[in-house]
């Protein structure tokens, strides 16, 4: 048991509360670990604020999602008529709603740029790399959380586009059928499913996502935040015991997020007063027609933020499993003529491509659609693993490093704008070549990361004060 702290009896009325929740509960050492003496780079940029706006807006989903919930009716014959009744009849119930639907948006846009910020900054490199699979857990969590969600309007696009999703399931072999009847709870979506997706959305998925969180940031502060130089600031230390490259986070970078809040805030409001659709990227004009199993939409496609994998997922054709084929088998010979291998691993490595090989020729290639959707984003896990750079930012690497990014991020955003139009010949080719560039980004990554000359890096930060 700790010792019990003292103190005056004269001392201010807050103090000795302070005190005796102390004694009971670490609160002022929380306070002092993870804000008042967590000491961060002292030359974070623009990049760095949009941490802390994922929880500004994980807060925004959390507080509207309770008072959607207390009039929502999780019933097949009922759902599409109580989200009309928060919009019509709810006092403030229509801005809770477009909150809520903006801020799903706003929440994938913010993750977004801070995974890009990792990206570039090399912020999953060592000793990072909880941090990271961290994060990319919590992706995941969102994207399924996300997913759920999506269905609960009951409306047509809410309906055929789970219909769709969940169907994917069902080209897994020999178990496809039996998992896709488990996620709906019925042979088609319906009232099961609408059920299950509410009890995910509402109470599973949000206490995974908010550990993961914690987790995330206990690690993070454990290890310390990375910079745009990617130098290690615990390196260099003053005689108080502090990094001399450091500030404390509060008051400074609290101030900082604070301002960026603000700013966030102003376009997030303008958005929800003025277009809270958007255009139909945010909220789809189909899903204000309420869900009809007997009329199909003529363009079934997901919300934005799922698109880029949506058109990894349809740009797997038969033609385009050829194509696998060969990447698989280049891979393979690559590996065991230019690799510096034992023959019993090149033996493993043919006969995985021989595997594979089968196993493609005789699979639909609506499964490997599947993998290839899931596997962009499992990839991301490994990424520690595949940076094989000297160097962790993106400013000491050789300046044709930064066009593969810049292609990579490009390649991205034109694969989210295909995931919202109707199939197209042309589509499917630029997809099928966008899927091939994303892929080939991170699995050529130990090859191409180790590639040229680096620049030396600083042994202390580079700061300019703004």
């Amino acid at each position: 048991m700790a010792e019990m702290k003292e103190i005056s009896p004269n001392a201010p009325a807050g103090a000795r509360l302070l005190n005796w929740v102390d004694n009971r509960f670490p609160l002022s050492q929380l306070y002092n670990d993870h804000l008042g003496q967590y000491y961060a780079p002292k030359n974070f940029n623009f990049f760095y604020i949009f941490g802390s706006l994922a929880i500004v807006v994980l807060a925004i989903q959390i507080i509207t999602g309770i008072f959607l919930v207390m009039h929502y009716k999780p019933d097949a014959a009922l759902a599409f008529g109580s989200v009309e009744y928060i919009m019509r009849d709810v006092p403030w119930g229509w801005l809770i709603r477009y909150m809520h639907s903006t801020g799903a948006s706003a929440f994938f846009i913010v993750v977004y740029m801070h995974m890009f910020r990792g990206l570039i900054y090399g912020s999953y490199r060592k000793p990072r790399e909880l941090v990271w699979i961290f994060g990319c857990a919590i992706f995941l969590c969102l994207m399924a959380e996300a997913f759920m969600g999506y269905l609960l309007p009951w409306g047509q696009m809410s309906y055929w586009g789970a219909q769709v999703i969940v169907n994917l399931f069902s080209a897994i072999p020999f178990v496809g059928p039996d998992l896709a009847l488990l996620i709906r709870g019925d042979y088609v979506v319906g009232d099961a499913t609408l059920n299950r997706f509410f009890s995910f959305h509402v109470i599973a998925v949000p206490l995974v996502l908010l550990g993961l969180v914690v987790a995330h940031i206990i690690a993070l502060h454990e290890v310390g935040s990375n910079n745009p130089d990617g130098v290690e600031i615990k390196a260099n230390k003053g005689a108080n015991g502090h990094p001399v490259d450091g500030i404390p986070f509060h008051p400074y970078y609290t101030v900082h997020d604070i301002f960026a809040a603000s700013m966030f805030f102003m376009v997030f409001t303008a958005i929800i007063f003025f277009a809270p659709e958007l255009g139909g990227y945010f909220l789809e004009y189909n899903n204000f027609i309420p869900a009809d199993p007997l009329k199909t939409p003529l363009h079934i496609a997901p919300v934005w933020y799922f698109t880029p994998f949506y058109s990894m997922l349809r740009a797997i054709t038969d033609e385009m499993m050829l194509v696998l084929i060969a990447c698989v088998w280049g891979g393979a010979l690559t590996a065991v003529f230019r690799g510096k291998l034992a023959a019993l691993f090149k033996i493993v490595i043919l006969g995985a491509a021989v595997v594979v090989t089968a196993m493609m020729l005789n699979t639909d290639a609506k499964f490997w659609g599947v993998v290839v959707m899931g596997g962009a984003v499992i990839i991301l896990f490994f990424l520690p693993w595949l940076d094989n750079s000297a160097v962790k930012s993106i400013r000491y690497r050789p300046s044709w490093h930064l066009y593969v990014y810049a292609v990579f991020v490009v390649n991205f955003i034109i694969l989210a704008y295909l995931g919202v139009q109707p199939p197209s010949a042309v589509g499917e080719r630029i997809s099928q070549v966008g899927t091939l560039y994303y892929f080939g980004f991170f699995l050529l990554m130990p090859w191409w990361s180790s590639m040229g000359d680096t620049k030396p890096v600083p042994s202390r930060v580079t700061f300019a004060p703004h």
